[in-house]
């Protein structure tokens, strides 16, 4: 935990950024968990705004995550099923393939606030059945960002591509 940070954060008291990519994608979100003292725990606020999305339709392979809606209407898109829901609910997204992929849209008329609480691995990738991509990345044991790539299959190059002596 940070010298000045409580073990107790209240989600009206954040500084959140607010992004935007294209025309379906937009946030104001934070991650907070480091502040609570979680090195395993990834623990962020987002609040999303009617019509929008806060990530593309995705799956995690090893990683898995928790979400509490907290106020707004939206829809829970889940493998090839799609779920209202509203205050109170906590969605799960476990590891696995395509069918546990997954994004929240707001479908309401206020913007769709929600906790999100996942694991922090070592190693993630996701797939984006969407879009055909996927997404593999490392994290040090203080839980920054290492390495990352996104890429498609077909611009995979062989094992053995540009080692020495092949």
């Amino acid at each position: 935990m940070a010298d000045n940070d409580k073990p107790i954060i209240n989600p009206r008291d954040l500084a959140l950024d607010h992004w935007s990519e294209g025309t379906f994608f937009e946030s104001r979100d934070t991650s907070f968990g480091k502040r609570l003292g979680l090195k395993d725990l990834g623990v962020g606020y987002g609040e999303v705004p009617p019509g929008k999305s806060g990530c593309p339709f995705h799956n995690h392979h090893v990683e898995e995550e928790l979400f509490i809606i907290i106020e707004g209407e939206g829809t829970y898109r889940f493998g090839t099923e799609r779920y209202a829901v509203g205050p109170g609910d906590i969605l799960g997204a476990p590891a696995g393939g395509p069918e546990t992929a997954h994004h929240l849209i707001n479908t309401g008329t206020v913007p769709l606030k929600y906790l999100s609480i996942s694991t922090m691995a070592a190693t993630e990738i996701c797939e984006y059945p969407d879009s055909g991509k996927f997404d593999a990345r490392t994290r040090t044991a203080a839980g920054e960002r290492r390495f990352q790539f996104t890429g498609r299959p077909e611009s995979a190059v062989d094992y053995w591509d540009g080692e020495p002596g092949i």
